[in-house]
């Protein structure tokens, strides 16, 4: 068995994928067994071509290749690659992303050394090298209604600074997909990613619910470790892709607290986004999704195809 397996999800954007995989091969020392496993989530074929070839030019024997043939999304790309992983601990880790150092090290030595963790997170940095956001506070009415800001302002233990930067490991709700590292034992206990959702706010219910269901399912930004992300290379900006965003939101709401918040902040979204299209008519398909109540059904996930 593997120390850590990172699974690295490609879709359309093999450049990235590869230029991912060498940061992982070049920053990683040799004390941690790691092993990657690169999920092809169902991209062109000749996109798929050059990522194959460029895997077999590193002639690493640890790299394993798999390709599904219908776009699973991000939560169902990560379960498809855990199916290959033999690791202790899984990195889920964007494509879009080049190890700053040796995150794999870092974040391994704090999730053996403290037994009250199951995830965590190393800190998020852009292209430009600026510290960015690296963890959130759980999807709840209350953040939506009242923005992140208020909650830290009036409950600054629970809800740290987002802005701040931290240099010691700071325990927070949850952290972003774009790095995630978990014990496989706390990510097996509650199923992994929920792939009923297709894009957007999986590490948010998987948090959540590895912090409901374990004594010892603490979630950690570990600023020792730091990787640039360069954000939304596998999805371009579409409304289809923001009426994502909201589908999921809603789902996760309603999943993790019940009827009636959905109700509410679906109802209040409703009445915002119909002002809105008056002066911006193109968020109309918003306005609609919400009053349709966002239902799953219409994600994108329901919309593909089987190569």
């Amino acid at each position: 068995m593997k120390d850590i397996s990172a699974i690295v999800i490609n879709y359309n954007s093999s450049s990235f994928t590869i230029n991912c995989i060498k940061s992982i091969l070049e920053k990683t020392s040799e004390n941690v067994s790691y092993e990657i496993i690169v999920v092809d989530n169902a991209s062109k074929a000749e996109d798929f071509e050059t990522l194959k070839l460029g895997i077999e030019a590193l002639k690493k024997t640890h790299i394993k290749l798999v390709r599904s043939r219908y776009n699973t999304g991000f939560g169902g790309g990560n379960m498809y690659g855990v199916q290959f992983a033999n690791g202790k601990h899984y990195a889920f880790i964007n494509n879009d992303t080049v190890l700053k150092n040796d995150c794999l090290d870092i974040v391994l030595k704090f999730l053996e050394s403290h037994a009250n963790a199951a995830v965590c997170c190393p800190q998020q940095y852009n292209e430009k090298g600026e510290v960015q956001k690296s963890f959130d506070h759980f999807l709840t009415l209350k953040r939506e209604l009242f923005g992140r800001k208020i909650l830290e302002k009036t409950n600054p233990k629970k809800y740290p600074q987002r802005q701040k930067v931290y240099n010691a490991p700071l325990k927070v709700q949850s952290v972003p997909g774009s790095f995630l590292v978990v014990k496989a034992e706390n990510f097996h206990k509650v199923g992994g990613f929920d792939t009923n959702i297709f894009l957007y706010y999986e590490e948010t219910d998987l948090c959540y619910r590895i912090a409901k269901n374990s004594n010892n399912g603490d979630c950690y930004l570990v600023p020792e470790g730091q990787f640039i992300h360069y954000k939304g290379q596998s999805t371009a900006k579409s409304m289809a892709i923001k009426k994502e965003l909201k589908i999921s939101l809603l789902y996760v709401l309603r999943k993790n607290s019940g009827y009636w918040p959905y109700q509410i902040l679906r109802w209040w979204l409703t009445v915002k986004f119909f002002f809105k299209m008056l002066i911006k008519p193109k968020s109309f398909p918003l306005f609609m999704s919400f009053l349709k109540g966002a239902p799953i059904s219409d994600s994108l996930k329901q919309k593909q195809t089987i190569a």
